[in-house]
């Protein structure tokens, strides 16, 4: 624990500011990937699919009968071998009809496994029903399972769920309307008014007074020229302009089942007095057996004997001296020698006598 708190301050503390590269603090806007989502059938299955389900089982004839094949009224066909699945995948900005996507096909019913299954056409939708991709191909399954007769099992990872690469076609592009908007938007990925500040200063002083403004601490306005070309260009010299990010807030991280500790170099503490210490309460039990006299007529007895012992760790109280700095905050939490679950009391303790002056957050 000590070992681990001093190497989180001289992390903190030695690393000296660096500028980043303002591609590195956020995105544009509408240059994103979007999320898609269909619903198919994995079939080839070695005996360890859905078992005759009833939206299998429609599934199943929904696909026969596009390919012209009608089962006959009454009869199930034996769906041990297939499976209902869902397919997610994530379709990156500005991908194009004809490139390749990765997909994750995920079972839907009481298949057990999915491996060495093999995923039927499937129409991929994006958020507004639009059919953006088409999902085929043999599934690459992580997991295991085997079964006895005596009904004993093992699993190893998820059986349930795989991924097909490159598994899915692009068949319609998303339009991201950078390249005919009225300016360009760059939003930063953590909110902070001097950081947005920082980022218009740097794109002006390339590009010229007026190019951008920060409208709100995430977004910056930037001032473009229409067309795809001269916007590409003007994208690319800005991400790589360096900018000097504003100080992160004052926060302190614990989890206190690992018992990993991280405070960033802005934590302050007000003047206070910490003691720690431990109280331990000791009882043990020693019986021992009354034997009466000789032709007594008495009862041996058994005769509880307990012993209940105090003990109190002393341990002297440290003070923080007004606006003490990361160092002086570790060299004091090492003193006392406090543990994870000792930290988080004390860290709770400044915190609600208002001396923490930062965000205190358990995991």
């Amino acid at each position: 624990m000590r070992f681990l708190l001093s190497l989180m301050a001289a992390l903190l503390i030695a690393t000296p500011a660096m500028a980043d590269r303002i591609k590195d603090l956020g995105e544009f806007q509408g240059v994103r990937s979007n999320q898609l989502v269909g619903y198919g059938i994995v079939v080839g299955l070695a005996g360890t699919g859905d078992d005759n389900l009833e939206y299998t089982v429609q599934s199943v004839r929904g696909v026969a009968s596009r390919m012209g094949l009608q089962l006959p009224a009454g009869i199930n066909p034996n769906l041990k071998n297939a499976a209902a699945v869902m397919i997610t995948a994530d379709l990156p900005a500005f991908a194009k009809p004809g490139q390749r996507i990765d997909v994750t096909v995920s079972a839907l019913g009481k298949a057990k496994s999915l491996r060495g299954g093999s995923l039927i056409l499937t129409p991929l939708q994006g958020a507004n029903g639009q059919i953006y991709a088409m999902a085929q191909g043999n599934l690459v399954v992580g997991g295991l399972g085997a079964e006895g007769a005596d009904g004993s099992k093992i699993t190893v990872n998820i059986p349930s769920s795989g991924r097909i690469p490159d598994g899915a076609s692009v068949e319609r592009a998303v339009d991201t309307g950078f390249e005919n908007s009225p300016y360009l938007t760059f939003n930063l990925a953590d909110a902070d008014f001097t950081t947005a500040q920082r980022v218009a200063t740097a794109i002006n002083r390339r590009f010229g007074a007026g190019a951008a403004d920060a409208l709100d601490a995430v977004s910056v306005r930037v001032n473009a020229p229409q067309g795809a070309g001269v916007r590409s260009t003007l994208m690319s010299q800005i991400e790589n302009l360096d900018v000097d990010p504003a100080e992160a807030a004052a926060k302190v991280i614990v989890n206190a089942r690992t018992g990993t500790v991280v405070i960033n170099s802005a934590v302050r503490v007000s003047p206070a007095a910490v003691t720690h210490g431990k109280l331990t309460v000791r009882i043990s039990e020693q019986p021992r057996v009354s034997q009466p006299a000789p032709f007594s007529q008495g009862q041996t007895q058994v005769v509880q004997n307990s012993a209940v012992g105090v003990d109190e760790e002393k341990r002297p109280m440290f003070l923080f001296s007004p606006g003490p700095k990361l160092a002086d905050i570790v060299k004091a939490v090492n003193a006392i020698g406090a543990s994870p679950s000792d930290l988080v009391a004390i860290l709770q303790a400044l915190k609600e006598a208002g001396a923490l002056k930062a965000d205190l957050v358990i995991l």
